[in-house]
């Protein structure tokens, strides 16, 4: 349940951001969401619609796009995706290794009027 707080942050920014620049409508907002954030992009949606009723931000289409894991292994030195719900390194099947991708959470870019 925590997509309905991150989504009024999204909110926030976005509207802060719009009266910064005297937009009147924001029409499309493009979100990335890391796979081990466990953020539900269809919930993050649904929140959207609820809390940008009677802002700039209402009619905005939401755009999520999932950022899949991916590691640079210590021990072999692969660099790159790893398969889904499979935490080990595809190269050497070590657990060795730091995750460069996969935990981000944020408002990428945003259309407006």
């Amino acid at each position: 349940m925590h997509e309905l707080a991150v989504t009024q942050s999204i909110l926030k920014i976005c509207i802060d951001e719009g009266e910064k620049y005297n937009v009147k409508r924001i029409k499309k907002l493009n979100i990335k969401v890391g796979e081990l954030t466990d953020l539900v992009p269809s919930c993050i949606s649904y929140y959207f619609k609820i809390v940008a009723k009677d802002t700039i931000a209402e009619e905005a289409e939401i755009n999520i796009e999932k950022i899949k894991v991916a590691i640079t292994c210590n021990k072999c030195g692969y660099k790159g995706e790893l398969g889904e719900n499979n935490y080990v390194c595809p190269k050497c099947k070590g657990n060795n290794y730091k995750i460069i991708k996969g935990r981000e959470f944020y408002l990428d870019t945003m259309e407006v009027d």
